[in-house]
């Protein structure tokens, strides 16, 4: 009897198996799309990672240049729940603020870069080199919420984007701890062998940014910084409001770059590495491309500034019928009415006999 059980489990198996195949022959004949249906793109989502380091009101700029490039990258179609962002300090709420609830990157107030939505995923002395690690690595703590997660995956494209202090190898973090290039270069090749990104869009201002970047050696990896080793960044104009500077040169010359681009835009990638020249920029912006297999001229900028997705109309009929089993051939199942509620008196009389 044992061998008759054994024997009848094999024949389910094979019959299943048979069943699957015939299934998946049927529905490639039956589901015919047009060729070129879906156009090859090398990503399927975009993240972006923004993070301001300093804090201190003298240090009103970094959090304008951060909150800069979040109102672009948004504005382009990357949503909230994509974005991470890292603020050291509340510029908008710091009573010095002669305009409550606002950080302006333009001394006549142009634009109002905090907005009326912003949404802060780390604010404060959130802000560390241990949470940014985490953050890049998908080394979270337990219970971290999913908005401080960065859920990216291996079709993701990733834009990291670091404004602070800076110095020839290393990135101040809140004026009390740093990251080095070292350090960072690890963090980039976790992501990438964790299946992390497919492509990243690294972009610094700070003073003596290249070095950041020097030390990366994963794939697929374009990095732009505002100055090269030995030379400062420096910061673009005073608000006489506020009496401090307002943006950095390179984030403002960038941003100017960014206001002109719409969803549909041309433009690329290759335009946007050269939208601060040493003769408005001062210092020296710096580019690594040995480490990216395409040619930047070649690379919309939504790719990382955006998150399009690419659309194919096609006018001729997609047959997506799944059964030819005839509709009479089925039978619908009775449906079974549910137990009826059972209900007992609050004061059952029988408690008083």
């Amino acid at each position: 009897m044992h061998e008759f059980y054994k024997l009848f489990a094999k024949i389910g198996v094979y019959l299943t198996v048979l069943v699957c195949l015939v299934s998946r022959a049927s529905l490639a004949n039956e589901i015919e799309l047009p060729k070129n249906f879906v156009a090859s793109s090398s990503h399927t989502n975009n993240w972006a990672v923004l993070v301001d380091t300093s804090r201190f009101w003298f240090n009103y700029r970094h959090i304008a240049n951060v909150l800069s490039v979040y109102r672009s990258v948004k504005r382009l179609g990357i949503p909230d729940s994509q974005i991470l962002l890292m603020v050291a300090d509340d510029m908008a709420c710091n009573p010095r603020n002669p305009r409550p609830a606002t950080v302006f990157n333009n001394a006549n107030q142009h634009i109002n870069v905090y907005g009326a939505d912003v949404e802060v995923d780390y604010r404060g002395y959130e802000v560390t080199v241990e949470n940014f690690v985490r953050l890049l690595t998908g080394r979270n703590e337990n219970g971290t919420a999913r908005s401080k997660r960065l859920l990216s995956d291996a079709g993701s494209n990733v834009l990291i984007y670091l404004t602070g202090h800076g110095g020839d190898g290393f990135l101040k973090f809140q004026d009390s701890e740093e990251i080095t290039n070292q350090e960072l270069a690890d963090a980039i090749e976790q992501m990438w062998q964790k299946q992390r990104y497919n492509e990243l869009f690294f972009m610094i201002d700070t003073c003596q940014a290249a070095s950041m970047y020097e030390k990366f050696y994963s794939p697929n990896i374009l990095a732009v910084a505002s100055s090269l080793v030995g030379e400062d960044s420096l910061s673009h104009h005073v608000d006489p409001a506020i009496g401090v500077y307002i943006i950095d040169r390179y984030t403002y010359y960038a941003l100017e770059f960014l206001e002109k681009v719409e969803v549909n835009s041309k433009k690329t990638m290759g335009e946007f590495l050269s939208v601060c020249p040493k003769r408005v920029c001062i210092s020296t912006v710096g580019v690594r491309k040995d480490l990216y297999p395409k040619d930047p001229h070649k690379v919309p900028i939504t790719d990382f500034f955006g998150s399009i997705r690419p659309t194919e109309i096609s006018s001729s009929v997609v047959n997506v019928t799944l059964s030819t089993i005839p509709e009479e051939h089925f039978t619908p199942e009775p449906i079974s009415k549910p137990n009826p509620a059972l209900f007992y008196e609050q004061f059952p009389s029988k408690l008083f006999d």
